[in-house]
């Protein structure tokens, strides 16, 4: 077996050819490539004198800050397995993850240490804090572990786990592979011109879209990866510009957060050749203001935790269409099926089921879980979309979120998309409500733009022209619309005083 296939061997490839190349900036701070295969190869040394070796599983509590890359190679540099969290779980969530997982060391962030030593107490899970000054002290007295672990393929590299809406979360297993080939698919179509990019890092790094075309992409494509640990529209304009980002990774709210800015003029943004969007459906009215705005195109692409994650994407360079999340890239096949598994007929409405490199191992020590969502090699996504006659894909909703009103499947996207073009719409999220005449009805819950005004009748009136009339929202609210920590709407945390 040879070291091909363990992702930390990017980082260490680097640093032989080019260890002055920049690797990864957060503020004031600049990590060469040289820089951070040595803070990793001796962190390694630090897990190891733990008790860590291949196979075990480590559990990162992180934000989006300089040690992150350091502690994520390192894990993987010992052949261990990452486990990464979301920093603003509870203990009782964590303990949850570090108990499910195994885990038997987690490194976290000082901010977060009280709920980390709180679910140790009850895992037995020891815990390494990166306290500033502290960390750097421990990486200074500890020896380098120059040799990167040999990992096969289909060894497991990250565990992520799914956020539970529909019960308690699962680890997908991503293995070596996995990652290898959808970050340099990632790499091939947004940094073609080699070395260089500087992609911006505001996408959360515990999160599979941040960690594959963020984190990962940069390292093996030689780019410098600009961190953001907390998002802020303002500041990540201020980011693109004294960076001079090349590339920029967002969710569609951020698209929309940048948007909000006020006097963007004073921003410089001439730098990003191109951003891309994923993680939730993109507004078609949000694009083609990005693309307005800022002047460089936005192109969306689709993909899940257990797709590594990228499945489809826009292409630069090739005729893209707004709305859709483009065609299956290289190494990846799309089925639409309906409910029996049977595929379904052009311009139907069907499931996406995935097969291909990017596919996860399984969900870990889950093997009921796994069953049923990979069948005869497919995997089932739970999304619904239609296939045009070029192949591309529109996703129209998850399959869950469909309200049924009166007997006709209702999908919330395109009344969000109507809610989204108007003049005082910030954002839009429609759900289905119990009612004991239509079965559901259909709600929607808008966040208006700064200083705008409407009314609910008014926004009705609106949609009600633009749509079919079984499937305009009758009842409409004003206020905040809940998010995960990637800028992802959480319909299930939508309650609405009907």
């Amino acid at each position: 077996m040879t070291t091909t296939s363990n992702i930390a061997t990017w980082v260490s490839t680097r640093a032989a050819t080019d260890p002055n190349l920049p690797a990864i900036k957060q503020g004031g701070t600049i990590v060469s490539y040289g820089a951070l295969d040595a803070a990793a190869a001796r962190f390694a040394t630090v897990l190891a004198e733990r008790g860590v070796v291949a196979g075990d599983r480590v559990a990162m509590v992180m934000p989006n800050v300089a040690y992150f890359p350091i502690v994520y190679y390192a894990i993987l540099r010992l052949g261990a397995v990452v486990v990464p969290m979301n920093p603003l779980l509870k203990a009782g969530e964590v303990a949850y993850t570090w108990r499910d997982s195994g885990a038997k060391v987690a490194v976290v962030f000082p901010l977060f240490a009280e709920e980390a030593h709180k679910a140790a107490a009850t895992t037995g899970t020891e815990v390494i804090v990166t306290v500033p000054g502290e960390f750097d002290a421990m990486l200074a007295a500890a020896q380098a572990t120059t040799e990167v672990a040999d990992r096969g393929p289909d060894d497991t590299a990250v565990i992520l786990y799914t956020s539970g809406t529909t019960g308690q979360p699962k680890g997908a297993e991503l293995t070596h592979d996995n990652l290898r080939t959808n970050a340099l698919t990632t790499v091939e179509t947004l940094m073609p011109n080699g070395p260089g990019d500087t992609l911006f890092g505001g996408l959360p790094l515990f999160h599979s879209f941040g960690q594959t075309c963020g984190l990962n992409a940069a390292m093996a494509g030689g780019a410098c990866l600009a961190l953001l640990p907390k998002f802020d529209g303002q500041q990540a304009l201020e980011i693109i510009g004294a960076e001079r980002v090349t590339i920029f990774l967002g969710v569609p709210t951020m698209y929309m957060a940048l948007l909000a800015v006020p006097d963007l003029d004073r921003f410089d943004t001439s730098s990003v050749r191109v951003g891309a969007s994923g993680g939730a459906s993109l507004p078609v009215e949000v694009l083609r203001a990005v693309e307005r705005t800022f002047g460089f195109p936005l192109l969306e692409g689709y993909g899940l935790s257990e797709t590594s994650p990228v499945a489809s994407f826009n292409h630069p360079g090739v005729p893209t269409k707004p709305g859709s999340v483009g065609t299956p890239i290289r190494g990846v096949e799309f089925a639409l099926r309906d409910e029996d598994d049977h595929d379904v007929a052009p311009g139907e409405i069907g499931e996406i089921v995935i097969r291909g490199e990017n596919i996860m191992k399984g969900y870990w020590r889950n093997p009921e879980a796994t069953a049923q969502a990979i069948r005869d090699g497919w995997f089932h996504t739970g999304d619904l979309a239609t296939r045009d006659e070029d192949g591309f894909y529109f996703i129209v909703d998850r399959k869950k979120d469909m309200i049924i009103r009166n007997g006709f499947n209702v999908y919330p996207r395109e009344g969000e998309e109507v809610l989204y073009t108007h003049p005082a719409g910030a954002e839009a999220a429609v759900v289905g409500v119990p009612d004991s005449v239509h079965g559901e009805e259909i709600a929607a819950l808008v966040t208006l733009k700064e200083g705008a005004q409407a009314t609910e009748e008014e926004l009705r009136a609106f949609v009600q022209d633009q749509i079919a009339a079984y499937k305009f929202p009758r009842i409409i609210r004003f206020g905040v619309i809940p998010k995960g920590p990637t800028g992802k709407i959480l319909k299930r945390e939508i309650k609405l005083d009907v």
